[in-house]
């Protein structure tokens, strides 16, 4: 996957539940599951704006681009 949701990352620096951001956010817990597992084929732009309200962050802070010569 060329981008890299780094969900798992930041919920570990700051220990928040997957269930705990779930709720925060207003999303379902198997999307916050699926992202965090990096699973997802997708995020729309609500639920990318929910999670960043809830973690109060900007989406370049959980979304990375990975290049060719970093897989």
């Amino acid at each position: 996957m060329p981008i890299k949701f780094n969900l798992s990352r930041i919920l570990g620096e700051r220990r928040i539940k997957i269930t705990e951001l779930a709720e925060k956010a207003g999303v379902a817990n198997n999307t916050v599951l699926a992202l965090y597992h990096e699973r997802a084929k997708g995020v729309t732009f609500e639920v990318l704006e929910k999670i960043c309200i809830a973690l109060d962050c900007e989406p370049g802070d959980i979304l990375s681009l990975v290049r060719e010569e970093e897989k």
